[in-house]
C-alpha cells in the first residue's frame, strides 16, 4: 500500500501553477500524484482511494465537464472510491484543488475500472 501525500497545483517551481484556474490546478495536482505513484513504481490503475480537497465546491460544480475530461486525460477510465470535501482554505493561499490517494501497487483486480 501506498498513502500519497495531499498534491496541489504546485508546479516545479514550488508555486502555484494558474492562480484563479481550477481546472487548470486539478490537471497539475493529479499530474503530481501520476508522478509520485510512478517513482514508487505504480500507475494511476493502481489508485483505491481518493480524497479531492476544494475551497469552493459551487466552482467545482460548476467545472465538471473539464474536471472529469482533465481527470480522464490523466487517469483514464479507472474510477476508485472518491470523495470530495469543501475546506475553508489549503496550506497555500492560492491552492484551490488537494488530491491524496492510497494505492494499492501490483494489485490485479479490475474491480475500479469500466469498460
Amino acid at each position: 500500500m501506498l498513502f500519497l501525500a495531499g498534491q496541489t497545483g504546485m508546479d516545479a517551481t514550488g508555486r502555484i501553477a494558474h492562480p484563479g484556474d481550477l481546472v487548470a490546478q486539478f490537471e497539475q495536482a493529479l499530474s503530481n500524484l501520476k508522478a509520485v505513484l510512478e517513482a514508487a513504481g505504480g500507475a494511476m490503475s493502481d489508485l483505491v482511494k481518493l480524497t479531492i480537497f476544494v475551497t469552493d465546491k459551487q466552482r467545482y460544480r460548476e467545472n465538471l465537464k473539464a474536471l472529469g475530461e482533465t481527470y480522464r486525460s490523466i487517469v483514464g477510465k479507472h474510477y476508485p472510491a472518491m470523495t470530495l470535501v469543501e475546506v475553508k482554505s489549503l496550506f497555500d493561499d492560492e491552492a484551490m484543488v488537494e488530491v491524496e490517494g492510497i494505492a494499492v501497487i501490483g494489485h490485479q483486480s479490475s474491480v475500479f475500472s469500466h469498460p
